[in-house]
């Protein structure tokens, strides 16, 4: 980078001493920590996709009884959890609700400190929105501040999970058995879980940034043996191996990402699933949007 130039008292110019901030490009961060990723993710995209009386489709209950529990894994700044949240309750643009949290309460999690203060700052429902700094694949820091959570309800499991694109970074930075061990977490932590896997251009996209970059290569990428079609992967790992069924898929957004549903296999006779979800899901297999 050239250096910039500014007046000396005696009117030459002289080379600054400071150089310039480099603007890393959108998907270099090498945790998916970008800073503005909602300006070329927008969350449009993915609530245009996701009915919004979803949840009280899938808890028609507890409303009336208790909060709706949401976990939102890799949550960045905040603004696809306040959509979420603004979306599945129908709220306007400035529009809030005093009971509002009575009804959901979600508990957005990020490994960059930085994102997680500007969402605490910018959040418009501090009440339901709780922030905090987290490495996920952290199990002891996991542990605590989810129980811990968890606890001010009275639950030992959150009714939904949210994880939107954020499979691909814990894949490249903790390789094939952190992807495993990730999903497992998640399955064990939800009744629900709403998951955006990347397909697997956006890994090779992800690691040419990088290298475009000057920095270093993610260490598994090159050693991966989960490949290819990403989402399909997603859905045999989380039903074969961690117990959940695949309820339904939303479809694509425009940058080619499924929205799938999934559910704990041990709460099907005790919540069935609501027709709808089910009659969509059918369609979508048919239609092939998806394949086991």
């Amino acid at each position: 980078m050239a250096a910039s130039t500014k007046k000396a008292a005696g009117g030459v110019e002289e080379a600054a001493t400071e150089e310039e901030p480099r603007i890393l490009e959108p998907g270099a961060a090498p945790f998916g920590n970008f800073p503005h990723y909602s300006r070329f993710h927008p969350p449009e995209e993915r609530l245009r996709l996701l009915p919004p009386e979803l949840l009280r489709r899938l808890f028609p209950q507890s409303s009336e009884t208790r909060p709706i529990l949401g976990l939102d894994v890799g949550c960045n700044s905040g603004d696809l959890s306040v959509a979420l949240y603004k979306h599945f309750l129908s709220l306007r643009d400035g529009e809030t609700c005093s009971d509002a949290s009575r009804e959901l309460h979600l508990l957005c999690c990020d490994i960059d400190p930085v994102l997680v203060e500007r969402a605490e700052k910018e959040c418009p429902f501090p009440d339901a929105l709780t922030f905090i700094t987290l490495d996920f694949m952290n199990q002891r820091t996991r542990k605590v501040l989810l129980s811990s959570f968890l606890s001010q309800f009275g639950r030992s499991v959150f009714d939904i999970g949210f994880c939107m694109s954020v499979t691909m970074w814990i894949h490249l930075n903790h390789g094939d058995h952190g992807l495993w061990e990730f999903l497992a977490h998640l399955s064990s932590l939800c009744r629900y879980l709403l998951v955006e896997p990347q397909p697997w251009k956006c890994y090779r996209a992800a690691a040419r940034r990088l290298r475009k970059l000057g920095l270093h290569d993610f260490d598994h990428f090159r050693s991966l043996t989960i490949r290819g079609d990403m989402a399909s992967q997603i859905v045999q790992i989380l039903t074969q191996d961690h117990g959940m069924e695949l309820v339904c898929c939303f479809g694509n957004t425009s940058w080619d990402r499924s929205l799938l549903l999934f559910r704990a296999k041990e709460t099907t006779e005790t919540h069935p699933i609501p027709e709808l979800l089910t009659e969509e899901g059918k369609e979508r297999n048919r239609l092939g949007f998806w394949r086991q």
